[in-house]
């Protein structure tokens, strides 16, 4: 892994409300981009340990592992970094039967964890569609104001942000300062 400090370590943002708002940064995991023959899912599936989701939007999860269909072939995993060289491995050895690139993208990513019953209030304020249209248990490539992001909905209050390093200050920024307006409430 190229980088071993995390730009958000040590910050959290709580909004005291009567359900309050926390923001906080997600444990580190390991991460990768998955590109491979939706027919040859199944295989993908039993090599990841998860059952990778079918639909676009569709989210998988199980206590320690993700995986979200960003398109028609693509898909967005996330593993505990201890089984990072497992996953690793068995992709490569599903290789020599089914091709597919598997990409770790840990070093480029950092993850934010929003929950509170004005997680919807505060990503909506740079997140260009109706987040409370979103579904429960889905995901998408989307922006944040500027910041390119994959946005997870894990339950009715709580989202996961996946964003580039170099872009994760920028995106606390704004959720900072929505966490700021939704406690002075404008």
């Amino acid at each position: 892994m190229l980088h071993q400090h995390h730009p958000l370590v040590g910050r959290e943002i709580a909004v005291n409300t009567a359900v309050p708002l926390v923001i906080r940064p997600a444990a580190d995991t390991a991460r990768f981009s998955l590109r491979i023959d939706p027919a040859e899912l199944a295989k993908a599936s039993e090599v990841f340990g998860l059952q990778l989701p079918a639909k676009i939007g569709g989210l998988s999860r199980s206590a320690e592992k993700r995986a979200v269909c960003l398109g028609p072939d693509e898909w967005y995993l996330t593993a505990p970094l201890t089984e990072q060289a497992a996953v690793e491995g068995a992709f490569a050895e599903l290789y020599a039967e089914v091709i597919h690139s598997l990409v770790d993208v840990g070093h480029r990513e950092v993850g934010i964890e929003i929950e509170g019953s004005d997680s919807v209030l505060a990503l909506q304020s740079a997140v260009p569609f109706d987040v409370g249209a979103m579904p429960v248990g889905s995901g998408c490539r989307t922006i944040f104001d500027r910041a390119q992001i994959i946005l997870l909905r894990e339950t009715q209050h709580r989202f996961h942000i996946e964003v580039w390093r170099s872009f994760a200050d920028h995106v606390w920024g704004i959720l900072q300062a929505a966490g700021r307006e939704i406690e002075l409430g404008i």
